[in-house]
């Protein structure tokens, strides 16, 4: 059986991932909380609850060289703070970019020769907002034009060993959305992205044969708003 580490499994797109793969793969479900990983890993047959701090980077080393064999490596743990550019601060700009880009960075060197002895696959979730910035999201959109600069030279560096795929979802139904949305009474998730049909995309990317690779891919929600 494969084994496939996904960052942010306990909730939102990283859960539904996991829905997704569980057939197929040994999961090791990644989060911060390890009662919160500890219980959707339960929910699965094959699944090692994987509870870590990506922003503790000595944490991160020690806990993915535990892991010999690895095929598929997701990240989808990410955090979305707003703000204007106006307003700010330095610590709001690190802390964004710790999370969505030093933690996938620093956690991929940490598996990349697992990755390289199984020709395996990286899948980062990106977003929309790493090809556009709009007015309140300067340090989210920034820190996933980063993280896309990352995964495209990651591609070339290691074409030859692994492939490397770019997820750039729209607007999807989670929490984040709704915390990003303030949502009210009127929030209407059937407007956005269903988390399940992010996941059902991701599973096609990392399932099709060993001659191709989808490099990058975007999904939208159907409906305008």
């Amino acid at each position: 059986m494969r084994h496939a580490l996904i960052t942010g499994a306990t909730r939102g797109i990283g859960r539904a991932i996991a829905e997704a793969l569980s057939p197929t793969y040994h999961l090791y479900i990644g989060g911060t909380a390890a009662s919160s990983c500890e219980k959707v890993a339960a929910a699965y047959p094959h699944a090692t609850p994987w509870p870590v701090n990506l922003t503790d980077l000595d944490a991160v080393t020690e806990a993915a060289a535990a892991i010999d064999e690895l095929d598929v490596l997701i990240h989808s743990a990410g955090i979305a703070p707003l703000g204007n550019v106006a307003n700010t601060t330095s610590d709001h700009w690190r802390e964004v970019f710790e999370v969505n880009v030093f933690a996938p960075v620093h956690l991929t060197q940490a598996l990349l020769p697992a990755l390289r002895r199984s020709h395996g696959q990286v899948l980062t979730l990106n977003s929309g907002a790493g090809f556009h910035s709009m007015p309140g999201g300067a340090a989210y959109a920034a820190s996933k034009f980063a993280l896309r600069a990352f995964t495209d030279a990651l591609r070339e560096e290691e074409r030859e060993h692994i492939r490397v795929i770019s997820i750039h979802p729209g607007r999807v139904d989670t929490d984040m959305q709704v915390a990003m949305q303030n949502a009210g009474p009127d929030y209407d998730g059937t407007r956005y992205v269903d988390p399940a049909s992010v996941a059902q995309a991701c599973a096609f990317a990392l399932s099709i044969g060993e001659d191709a690779t989808v490099e990058s891919l975007e999904i939208r929600p159907r409906f305008t708003h």
